[in-house]
């Protein structure tokens, strides 16, 4: 049964890292002592030691091990054999592309979808939607595809922002970027503001947390989805 936790962000502002998640985390990965890491976004250009280091600090309050997926020298065989996998965020494209070029995507899927625990935050969020077109990073570099895992029958915004109506700034709004996207692509998808979740058992998909989501259809007028809600009933 596929049990999963796909969060908008990692950290909430004067938070620290996962901090408002970890009570749920510590429930999420309840049997699992070690967490296989994957730190392949690197935000900010930090090395994946760095960002791993970040992230074991993190789990140490809740007393799980974690271990770098770079650590290994399989990475195939690291993700088969994880008690439970986290993938961070940072820059969707460098996630996705090296994710091709260590031939892991189709791993992380088959073995999620078996029932592995999986966290995924902002970019590892993203790539838990039918394809990566959704992100907000920059293409610093090019993926063989925007394929990605497709735990859910939709796209994924993270870090979703409604338009600010006190700002002079002109430029285009997420909701604007969203209405592009639909231009060229079918597949809805679901704006998840920062402290929204999706909690995903079975094929049960559930917005968690306080605030509302904005889920976009092609060719339909965006509507707010309230926490609570099963996702898998929208048409």
């Amino acid at each position: 049964m596929r049990n999963i936790i796909i969060a908008s962000t990692s950290t909430l502002h004067n938070g620290t890292y996962l901090d408002y998640l970890l009570p749920l985390l510590e429930k999420h990965f309840e049997n699992a002592s070690t967490i296989l890491f994957i730190p392949y976004a690197r935000p900010g250009g930090i090395s994946h030691d760095e960002y791993t280091s970040i992230v074991r600090k993190s789990f140490s309050s809740i007393n799980k091990e974690v271990k770098g997926i770079h650590e290994f020298e399989n990475p195939q065989k690291a993700i088969e054999n994880a008690e439970a996998i986290f993938t961070g965020g940072g820059n969707t494209f460098v996630l996705v592309s090296e994710l091709y070029r260590n031939n892991v995507l189709d791993t992380i899927e088959k073995t999620v979808k078996n029932g592995t625990p999986y966290l995924g935050t902002s970019a590892g969020s993203n790539i838990c939607g039918l394809t990566m077109n959704t992100t907000n990073d920059m293409p610093i570099v090019y993926p063989p595809s925007f394929r990605t895992l497709g735990f859910v029958s939709f796209n994924i915004n993270p870090h979703y922002l409604d338009p600010d109506t006190n700002s002079k700034h002109m430029g285009e709004t997420r909701e604007t970027r969203i209405k592009e996207f639909h231009a060229y692509n079918p597949q809805p998808v679901l704006g998840l503001r920062e402290g929204s979740w999706l909690e995903v058992k079975g094929d049960s998909i559930k917005l968690k947390g306080e605030l509302t989501a904005r889920f976009f259809k092609q060719n339909q007028e965006p509507i707010e989805i309230e926490p609570e809600t099963e996702l898998n009933t929208l048409k």
